[in-house]
């Protein structure tokens, strides 16, 4: 099975080709370049893998939560490249794509948005907890454990992890196994199901930006 992947939430726009489970290619660039890049950096990975659009069985797309603009943007070139080359689409969460490659019986997983908002996933046997908005907000409510066993923080940022500290948690940091995004997502995909419609694939922003009113 051959995977084309394309992710643009979590800071960077990447796109990936894998086969039988096996990474053939990836690119990522960094920054909001979603729109001037993306697909320029499709093609380029469809390239160096020497990969057809007939050769590829099915489409992952990265569906947040994670950057508006990026992630808005990636899933509508994942949607209109499905239904152009009619291949079937497979979403899948920034969480699952931070966490690829871990064997994490328990996990705090943290997605950066705009400054000083997370989204964040706790997951402790089969409990699965999350919450977005501001840091402080976000760790009141998910109630984390403090002390005894060590939690592992994948994903992030410095002021998360202090704010753990301040809270007592114990924490281990874990940066992310598989990169860039795109690359974990191409992945991680072919033993997903597809969704039964590209109108089911929608992005999961943890949080709309910030409204600005218009001036009068």
């Amino acid at each position: 099975m051959t995977v084309l992947a394309i992710d643009g939430a979590l800071g960077a726009f990447s796109a990936a080709v894998a086969t039988n489970g096996s990474l053939r290619t990836s690119r990522s660039q960094p920054g909001n370049v979603a729109l001037e890049r993306g697909l320029s950096l499709v093609a380029e990975v469809l390239a160096e893998a020497r990969v057809t659009p007939h050769a590829i069985d099915r489409i992952a797309i990265g569906c947040g939560p994670g950057g508006f603009t990026g992630l808005r943007i990636a899933i509508a070139y994942a949607k209109s490249l499905a239904q152009a080359w009619d291949r079937p689409l497979v979403p899948i969460d920034s969480f699952d794509l931070l966490e690829s490659g871990h064997v994490l019986a328990a996990a705090l997983t943290v997605v950066v948005g705009r400054p000083g908002v997370i989204s964040a996933r706790y997951r402790s046997g089969v409990s699965v907890r999350r919450a977005s908005g501001w840091i402080a907000q976000v760790l009141d409510e998910l109630s984390l454990p403090p002390g005894e066993a060590v939690l592992p923080v994948v994903g992030a940022p410095k002021d998360v992890l202090a704010a753990l500290a301040e809270r007592g948690v114990v924490i281990r940091s874990v940066d992310p196994k598989v990169v860039p995004a795109a690359a974990a997502a191409a992945l991680l995909a072919a033993s997903r199901e597809p969704a039964r419609s590209l109108h089911e694939v929608r992005a999961d922003y943890g949080e709309l930006p910030a409204a600005k009113l218009p001036k009068q």
